[in-house]
């Protein structure tokens, strides 16, 4: 029997636990890394175990429980991990999964799948759902549940959010289910767009990311979506927070900075091109922003 797909995740907190992405601290060893992260003030890691993530899925069973205890002997929680894992012929996709079971970790970011030149997009979907329905099956038996975050753009599958809508509508959302980016959802659909994909995919959301944009012109004058600190966008971020408030949406929420003035941070490089002390002085703007529209929306 499928579960009732509810808005509501596993944890039955009043508060959003926020999260940090930790591509955006690549840039420093994984002991200093964890410092930094806890003194920001998250409350969890969603951390990274993909190719040239902070854990290589190659390496999972031996270098994820040493990194994950560290944050937990940190005070922080990790309440979910972003890995690699497309389907289950990604390399190494039962170990990831096997081995963030056995830490307790019951949620992990997945995908994305592409759509191919002209074929047609019903067939291609046909396609894609028994990938799908294997992967629910391995998590149902490990006890954990893979949200497929949705980006925006040509070619994704989950842009159109009607799409992956479909692909998991007949599923155990405990099993498979989404990680809705609210910044891509405005790109995809700035007016109202946005607002129907969220009350579409609400039910089937066990993770959310932030982060917010405004659309400008790049050198060759075309209009292109340019990432920018929380507030500074297009993001309409109190009626999204209102949205997830009256669903009774308990988490995790993710913070994603992919601006540029981050200095390689944002793109989840090993080196900073910008001043340490300006991307910490960025990123703990955004956090007060955040925290400020999470207690205006009674989510904190």
């Amino acid at each position: 029997m499928l579960a009732r797909p509810t808005a509501r995740g596993a944890e039955n907190t009043k508060a959003l636990p926020l999260c940090a992405f930790s591509k955006h601290f690549q840039w420093t060893e994984p002991k200093e890394a964890i410092e930094t992260i806890a003194s920001l003030g998250y409350d969890g890691v969603d951390l990274t175990v993909r190719r040239r993530g902070h854990v290589d899925p190659a390496r999972v069973a031996d270098e994820l429980p040493r990194f994950v205890e560290a944050i937990r002997g940190a005070g922080l929680d990790v309440p979910m991990i972003t890995s690699g894992i497309r389907d289950m012929q990604t390399p190494h996709a039962e170990e990831v999964i096997k081995t963030i079971a056995s830490l307790g970790i019951r949620r992990y970011r997945w995908g994305t799948f592409r759509y191919v030149g002209d074929r047609s997009i019903p067939d291609q979907l046909a396609e894609i759902s028994p990938r799908i329905r294997e992967l629910a099956a391995v998590n149902k038996q490990y006890g954990v549940c893979a949200m497929y975050h949705t980006h925006s753009g040509p070619g994704r599958v989950g842009a159109s959010f009607w799409d992956i809508y479909h692909l998991l509508k007949d599923l155990d959302t405990d099993s498979v289910s989404v990680n809705f980016d609210v910044g891509h959802a405005t790109i995809e659909g700035g007016l109202g767009g946005w607002v129907n994909s969220t009350r579409l995919l609400l039910p089937y959301s066990r993770g959310i990311a932030v982060k917010d944009f405004a659309w400008d012109k790049n050198e060759e004058g075309q209009w292109r979506p340019r990432w920018c600190p929380l507030g500074e966008g297009m993001v309409n971020f109190k009626q999204y927070f209102a949205m997830l408030k009256s669903a009774a949406f308990s988490g995790p929420l993710q913070l994603h900075m992919e601006y540029h003035e981050l200095g390689g941070a944002d793109k989840g490089r090993s080196q900073l091109t910008a001043p340490k002390s300006q991307v910490l002085h960025l990123m703990r703007q955004d956090i007060e922003t955040l925290r400020r529209m999470l207690r205006d929306a009674e989510l904190a």
